[in-house]
């Protein structure tokens, strides 16, 4: 059994290879296009799965603000570096930083990944021209023998093959980039909320604090 599936995991492999040589210069920047995208993709993923914000309760991180000791995970730190400051402005300037080392970096690995999904079928598009191009050359340079078909033939398959591939990278591509912007965009509206609580528990407190300074 494991030999049969050998053999035919070989096999699938050859004709991988045959059917990128047969797409001609085209495929290797398609290839590293897809390389990009969902390299990128699932650097995203991984780290946006890793924040926690979809794993923890809106109950407990409230509980966090008031009890310090509580906390724990990404959501803990994350509790631990906007709480520092004593006042409203430290606050608002943690949360700017915040912005700054935690959702910029999303959004310009976000759009790389655009780019790289528009790029796909474009660069699979050129591919298309250059084999088309070559097929035209073979019926004007030929003299209509088997050379020529062969030659007419390799164009085709170039053409067909780019063109194939670079949509066959760029819906998937298209999908999963979706996918990541709408938890990229649950985990904005999370710290923009986390943002709402804490500045009015702080702001509660602070005014607690004045009310009992101006009657002693």
């Amino acid at each position: 059994m494991n030999a049969a599936m050998a053999a035919q995991f070989e096999n699938l492999w050859r004709q991988a290879v045959e059917i990128w040589i047969s797409g001609g210069w085209a495929m290797l920047p398609i290839a590293v296009s897809a390389l990009v995208m969902y390299a990128l993709g699932m650097h995203v993923h991984l780290r946006l799965s890793g924040k926690g914000f979809t794993s923890i309760s809106e109950k407990t991180w409230r509980q966090w603000i008031d009890h310090p000791r509580q906390r724990k995970g990404p959501i803990g730190e994350l509790l631990d570096f906007v709480t520092g400051g004593e006042s409203l402005e430290d606050m608002t300037l943690f949360f700017e930083e915040l912005h700054v080392t935690e959702i910029a970096p999303f959004e310009r690995d976000l759009r790389v990944m655009k780019i790289c999904v528009g790029v796909a079928p474009l660069l699979g598009l050129l591919g298309t021209v250059t084999g088309m191009l070559a097929t035209f050359a073979a019926l004007a340079s030929g003299a209509g023998g088997e050379k020529t078909m062969g030659m007419i033939a390799e164009g085709i398959s170039e053409a067909l093959i780019t063109t194939e591939t670079g949509l066959v990278i760029a819906l998937p591509g298209l999908f999963f980039r979706y996918q990541l912007v709408r938890k990229h965009e649950r985990y904005k509206a999370f710290l923009a909320h986390l943002e709402t609580v804490c500045t009015q528990k702080l702001y509660k407190k602070l005014h607690q604090q004045k009310q009992q300074d101006e009657c002693e």
